[in-house]
């Protein structure tokens, strides 16, 4: 955690005009401070590889102290929380981007350390397909205890959020402004209860204009720190894409939940599947299975549950398919069941959290 004085030049160091976060970043692991970066001569500045004097024009410290000392102030006075990008704090997903904010701003009850971060994005105009999908794959995934980051926009956004605090998890709202406004106003009604399970991120000042660009900027922060994106619908253009473009720039693993040829709302969800840029998503089964993920239970837990547990007709097909053969990968245990593949891998979640089977190592599934 900066201190005040710390926090201050940092705050000036990111005011500069052209500098921008990742050679603000070169500067500060080279010179240390932010302060230092200040005093230090420019021709010495000038010698850090990537540095030019474009980007060094404006460094004057009389030009950005005075709104660093307001900025400050109104931190100060609201008792908004600060992350910097050396900080432990800091997402350690987005420590690895090189254009990651060097400091941004909080509000709210945030923990991000070792968690499972998903990000949901999607259309504004959501349909109810698209709403239905959103709560039913947030409800599968609650075992696993993920935090659900998003925009706090209309349509998905929202819904994802609504959904994840209906069910306990936490969630994050990633801003495209200060932490002194909402959009859209109809959401403020949702703040408390956000900060409650979560809370907000901005990179933003209380004093930036309300920019359409800012939308896109943040994007890459919704990206940039989560393990995986999801988007469901999207028309043919829109933010949401963006925000799959810069996941997969980032080398996170995408999702898109595919929809009819005819529904406008599905076109670049359908396109990101088709090109490859993501990955086919119809359950909360094949993102687990994908990511590698397991559930967690205790022995007593699971004894309990195989004691009492109730299976479907499929279900006991798989279950005595690997008592018999024992460890299987689950395209091997939907051939030799004539199952598909997608129904197998939810079926196998389904298993997992009735305690029958766990996944292990390489793919491979076991009953317990």
């Amino acid at each position: 955690m900066l201190s005040n004085k710390e926090l201050l030049y940092t705050l000036a160091l990111q005011r500069v005009p052209n500098l921008g976060d990742t050679s603000a970043k070169k500067l500060l692991r080279t010179v240390g401070s932010a302060e230092g970066i200040f005093e230090e001569k420019k021709s010495n500045l000038l010698k850090i590889d990537g540095i030019g004097a474009l980007k060094l024009r404006d460094l004057e410290l009389h030009q950005q102290l005075p709104e660093a000392e307001d900025e400050l102030n109104y931190i100060q006075q609201n008792n908004i929380s600060h992350c910097y990008f050396q900080d432990k704090e800091y997402p350690d997903r987005l420590k690895h981007c090189l254009d990651g904010p060097i400091l941004y701003f909080t509000r709210g009850n945030l923990d991000l350390r070792n968690k499972k971060i998903i990000s949901i994005v999607g259309t504004r105009k959501a349909t109810t397909y698209g709403i239905a999908f959103c709560e039913k794959l947030l409800e599968e995934l609650a075992p696993l205890s993920p935090v659900i980051v998003s925009g706090f926009a209309y349509g998905i956004d929202i819904t994802a959020q609504k959904a994840a605090m209906k069910l306990g998890l936490q969630t994050i709202g990633c801003l495209a402004h200060g932490l002194n406004q909402i959009y859209p106003k109809t959401h403020k009604k949702y703040i408390s209860k956000v900060e409650e399970n979560g809370g907000f991120i901005t990179e933003f000042w209380s004093d930036d204009p309300f920019d359409r660009n800012n939308f896109l900027k943040r994007n890459r922060i919704i990206a940039g720190m989560s393990e995986a994106t999801i988007v469901i619908e999207s028309a043919e253009k829109g933010g949401s894409l963006v925000t799959a473009d810069i996941a997969n720039s980032y080398n996170r693993e995408v999702f898109a939940v595919p929809g009819r040829t005819t529904d406008l709302q599905s076109k670049g969800c359908n396109n990101l599947i088709k090109t490859q840029q993501a990955h086919l998503l119809t359950s909360a089964a094949e993102l687990i299975y994908l990511m590698g993920w397991k559930l967690e239970a205790s022995t007593s837990e699971v004894k309990q549950t195989k004691l009492f547990v109730e299976l479907s007709v499929e279900e006991k097909v798989i279950q005595t398919y690997l008592n018999e053969h024992g460890k299987s990968l689950l395209d091997t245990i939907a051939l030799e069941c004539a199952i598909p593949t997608h129904t197998v891998a939810s079926l196998l979640l389904n298993l997992e959290l009735k305690g029958v089977t766990r996944p292990l190592p390489g793919k491979l599934f076991e009953v317990i």
